[in-house]
This record gives structure tokens, C-alpha cells and sequence, in this order.
């Protein structure tokens, strides 16, 4: 069975092409950052968690003293819930996905369980968005146009990775990274299985450049949103005052639309159903002794994730 959590910190269920959009908000960075992963090495990467979710928003807004210090703040109380709240739920569901590893699966079981990595970064970005809210709402113009030339850097890398060279280049890409993915979950595959996700590949309705415009309309939507809040909030927030309930639910909106769909939901777009029959697919070809190398694999994490759980 797929998981959410992979060697080089990026989720596997995006390996299997269930989400192959970016994670396009601070939200779902940061739950990107909170299941940094390799077995082992899974303790370190949550510990220094913190330290990476600072970072990662520090490099859009280039933050000043105060705003630092709050947003430290923030990130140590949030993480805090997470191990408590989140970590077991993780383990738990770990558990299950190493049993359906030995067995055949259907598309639909493969996208009922990707529902999980839905539920887990919505719960996050409930919980996290008033940080996010009052920040935006100290944010400065310096800032912003920090921020809008981040958010150009980042457009560039997509049109690298996705839209740039002749179509064969781009699936040559396309399908490196996706085998590095799926050999971190199962071993080596073999000649018939690489032709397999190259088929799924060639056959994706994943199409970037929509998902560039859309990344687009997003920054845009971001930027104005950042605006009205501002102009909204006559005075500078007071230490330790909350922020007012319509900036944090109108944040909470915007992360919310950014979320990639639930995967078992009547709206999910043609190539979140595509990922999962693509990945059904592949899994059902593998032999005993890769099913049994994605299961010592999952139980890594899960010892992981118990151990974490209980350091604190």
C-alpha cells in the first residue's frame, strides 16, 4: 500500500500520481515538512521540523525580528499538537496500510486511502491558519514584492520540471522521478513494470500548463487577499491579541480551495481517479518480495512515528 511518507520528505502518495500538483500552499508545506521521512532518519527530520517549516515561509517573506520571534512561537505550539494530536493517527494507519501492502488493490481502495493525507492537512490548516492570518496581516510592501518575486522563482522551477523540452523529454523527466518514488517503497522494478508507469504516464490527464495557471491564479488570489486583510485591520495587532475571526477564517478559505481534492469525492478531477487506478495497477504487479520490501518499509516509519509519539 501507498503512504504519505517517503526517504527524501516528499509524500508518496504524490509518487503514485494521486497528487501530482504541487503543494501549492504554506499549509500543505507545512504538512509536508511535519512527515519528513526516512525511517531512521524520520526522528531527526520531524525534530528539526520547526527549523524547516520556519525556513520554508522565512524564504517567501523574509521576516523580520518580530515577526519571527511570534512565528517561532507559533510553529513550537502547533508541532506540539501535531505529535500528540496527529503522530498516533499516523502509526495507526501505517498498520493498515502495511496489511493491504500483501494483498491485491482496487483503484477505489487506493483513493479511499488517500483520503487520509486529505483529512491530515485539513486538520493541519484548521488548526494552523491563524498563524498565517496574523501574519499576512504585519506583512509589508517590501515583503510583498519579496514574496511575488519568490513566487515567480517558483513558477520557473514548474515550467523547468514540466512544460520545458519536447514532449518525450518531458515524460524522460516525468518518469525518473516517479520510478525513484516507487523503487523507495518497493525495491527495484523490473523492465515490465517501468513499462507500465510509463504507460500511466503517457495517459495522464495531468496538464501543466492549466496547473501552472492555476498556480498563477492562486499567487494573485494570495496577494489581494493580503491586501483586504491589511486594509481591513486600521491598527497593528497588540502582543497576544488574537486575530480578528473574519482575517483568520478568510485565510483558512484560501488554503482550503488550495487543497488538492479528496481523492473519493464526486468532484475529484480526472487525474486524481487516473492516480489511483494508476498506482492499483502497478501494485498488483509486484511480486512477494517487493510487497515484503514495502512492508518493512512502512513498518520503519511506523516504529518511527510510535517512538516520536512517545520522546515527549
Amino acid at each position: 500500500m501507498n503512504t504519505s511518507f517517503r526517504a527524501n520528505g516528499r509524500p508518496l502518495l504524490q509518487q503514485a500520481g494521486i497528487i501530482t500538483a504541487r503543494l501549492r500552499s504554506i499549509g500543505l508545506a507545512l504538512g509536508a515538512a511535519l512527515l519528513l521521512a526516512g525511517c531512521s532518519a524520520l526522528q531527526l527530520g520531524y525534530n528539526q521540523a520547526h527549523t524547516v517549516v520556519y525556513w520554508w515561509i522565512d524564504g517567501y517573506a523574509d521576516l523580520n525580528d518580530g515577526q519571527s520571534t511570534r512565528l517561532r512561537q507559533d510553529i513550537d505550539r502547533l508541532l506540539a499538537w501535531h505529535r500528540q494530536q496527529e503522530l498516533p493517527t499516523y502509526a495507526q494507519r501505517l498498520g493498515q496500510w502495511r496489511t493491504l501492502a500483501a494483498q491485491n488493490l482496487t483503484a477505489e481502495q487506493v483513493c479511499r486511502e488517500a483520503d487520509a493525507l486529505h483529512t491530515a492537512a485539513t486538520a493541519l490548516m484548521e488548526r494552523g491558519h491563524e498563524p498565517l492570518a496574523r501574519l499576512a496581516l504585519t506583512l509589508t510592501p517590501a515583503q510583498l514584492d519579496h514574496l511575488q518575486r519568490h513566487q515567480r522563482k517558483s513558477n520557473e522551477g514548474f515550467e523547468k520540471d514540466f512544460l520545458r523540452g519536447s514532449a518525450s523529454a518531458r515524460l524522460e523527466r516525468r518518469l525518473e522521478r516517479t520510478l525513484d518514488r516507487y523503487e523507495t517503497l518497493y525495491g527495484r522494478l523490473t523492465d515490465a513494470q517501468v513499462a507500465l508507469v510509463r504507460q500511466s504516464l503517457q495517459a495522464s490527464p495531468f496538464d501543466p500548463a492549466r496547473t501552472l495557471a492555476q498556480r498563477r491564479e492562486r499567487q494573485a488570489e494570495l496577494l489581494a487577499l493580503i491586501g483586504q486583510l491589511q486594509a481591513g485591520q486600521p491598527r497593528p495587532l497588540a502582543a497576544g491579541e488574537p486575530v480578528p475571526r473574519a482575517a483568520g477564517q478568510a485565510v483558512l478559505g484560501w488554503l482550503q480551495r488550495g487543497l488538492f481534492p479528496s481523492p473519493t469525492g464526486s468532484d475529484a478531477p480526472a487525474w486524481v481517479r487516473h492516480g489511483c487506478e494508476g498506482f492499483a495497477q502497478l501494485h498488483n504487479s509486484t511480486s512477494a518480495q517487493q510487497r515484503r520490501h514495502a512492508q518493512t518499509v512502512l513498518q520503519g516509519y511506523e516504529d518511527d512515528l510510535r517512538a516520536l509519539t512517545t520522546a515527549h
